[in-house]
């Protein structure tokens, strides 16, 4: 049996707001974590699309993760950020607070005609009955995990590879 203590977590990470930001904007696939009010967590795979600051996800008003986010007004989402073809990928990791938009709600109708939404609308998501989106507006403060460090560090040191940015307020 191995004796050995680690010790407190230091991180090596220094990951840049901007950086983080724009690897949040070059992606479109999170995982997404609500808990219901009874406190059962539940986690989806989703696709978003992130305009001026802020998450879009298109789904049913019924769905599971609607249904939690119209409870508590919260969610999570951890965004893989793959930098090597091998190995697990660094995350992005968001606390958010939500709100669920009809599909003529005026701010969706305005991104739609800009066009800002045409990734997660662009395969009849508004045509759906009983569909919505999901708003979901981000803390300043977002988790990083080998983001900011050399990939060798993270390879020889990934206990300590955590990291954490402060983001513009959304607009």
């Amino acid at each position: 049996m191995n004796s050995a203590v680690v010790s407190q977590s230091r991180s090596n990470a220094h990951p840049d707001a901007a950086a983080v930001q724009r690897q949040i904007a070059s992606r479109s696939f999170c995982t997404m974590a609500t808990v219901s009010q009874t406190g059962i967590p539940h986690a989806t795979g989703v696709i978003y699309a992130y305009v001026d600051g802020v998450f879009y996800v298109s789904t049913l008003r019924t769905s599971r993760k609607a249904r939690n986010l119209a409870e508590s007004g919260r969610a999570s989402l951890c965004i893989p950020v793959r930098r090597v073809p091998a190995g697990p990928p660094s995350t992005v990791q968001v606390a958010t607070r939500g709100e669920i938009l009809d599909q003529d709600d005026p701010r969706i109708v305005s991104l739609v005609g800009r066009g800002a939404l045409k990734s997660i609308t662009g395969h009849g998501e508004l045509e759906i009955v009983n569909g919505c989106f999901l708003r979901l507006t981000p803390s300043r403060r977002v988790l990083t995990y080998g983001l900011g460090l050399p990939l060798r560090t993270l390879i020889r040191d990934p206990l300590n590879a955590s990291g954490r940015v402060e983001l513009p307020l959304a607009s």
